[in-house]
């Protein structure tokens, strides 16, 4: 009984934290929401405010007055960010599948090299990467986007330690007894069983490539093969005056995809990262 009386207070404390952490995650997005309705000069005066404004349609017609083309960028975004992410998620998984299910001499060393290349952050590679792209031809090419996301080693690394804590080798030996190809085994059988991990690390992956800045723009130099972080990053006015307004909607319309991919598949972030972190 005082176990309970003493637990009380401390419930109340985690959940008012809890609330407090809702709030201030959710109102960088509500800011945002709002600043969109608002004109440069109410940005400018008062940069935050809960209020929203009327300048809604006078930030839109801003907005497409910049030759900002909102369905070209969403189209394009959305095959990049959905070629790349199942690009990644298909091939780490093959390959962590290879690490744990098979049993050959260089395993470990293979698994150690991946870890290595972890170490090495994107940006000391991305003047070669661009060099070489250049030299055959992949400029202005979503591939040169999308196929170097099957070597995700941080992926990797995740699809492995979720399948020495989730998968039983068990099946797959029995599905080999049963006379079931590798290819199918893999695809039929292990993948339905990974579902939580692919739905975690396919978020991931998305947010990440629909984020991108860098290498696509320097990699796509044609108008029309724009992505949304692009054309928000060329929302600009002249050099006497920025148009924070149509920037904030700008802002907005790159975010929802993010939101719509994270609610079809939040119920497996839990469930994902927990497991993945069982076993080491």
């Amino acid at each position: 009984m005082t176990n309970r009386k003493a637990s009380k207070p401390f419930m109340t404390f985690v959940y008012i934290l809890c609330i407090v952490l809702a709030v201030l995650s959710i109102l960088p997005f509500l800011i945002m929401l709002i600043n969109a309705t608002r004109s440069t000069t109410e940005i400018q005066q008062h940069a935050i405010s809960l209020v929203p404004s009327g300048y809604l349609l006078e930030n839109l017609r801003i907005l497409a007055g910049k030759s900002f083309n909102p369905m070209r960028g969403f189209l394009n975004s959305m095959i990049i960010s959905t070629g790349s992410t199942l690009c990644a998620v298909y091939f780490s998984t093959l390959t962590a599948y290879a690490i744990v299910v098979y049993s050959w001499k260089l395993r470990q060393p293979f698994f150690t090299f991946i870890m290595a290349i972890m170490m090495i952050p994107s940006q000391v590679v991305s003047i070669g990467f661009y060099q070489f792209m250049y030299r055959i031809h992949m400029t202005n090419n979503f591939l040169a986007l999308i196929l170097p996301s099957i070597a995700a080693p941080t992926m990797v690394f995740f699809m492995r330690q979720f399948m020495l804590s989730s998968l039983p080798l068990d099946i797959v030996s029995s599905a080999r007894i049963d006379g079931a190809k590798e290819f199918y085994t893999f695809n039929h059988i292990v993948l339905p069983i990974m579902k939580p991990a692919l739905a975690t690390q396919a978020i991931f992956s998305f947010v990440s490539s629909w984020n991108s800045l860098f290498l696509p723009l320097i990699l796509l130099t044609k108008q029309e093969k724009y992505t949304m972080p692009i054309m928000v990053s060329l929302l600009k006015g002249d050099i006497y005056k920025t148009e924070y307004g149509s920037i904030y909607i700008g802002l907005t319309l790159t975010v929802i995809p993010l939101f719509v991919v994270y609610f079809l598949l939040s119920k497996y972030i839990i469930a994902g990262v927990a497991l993945g972190g069982v076993k080491g």
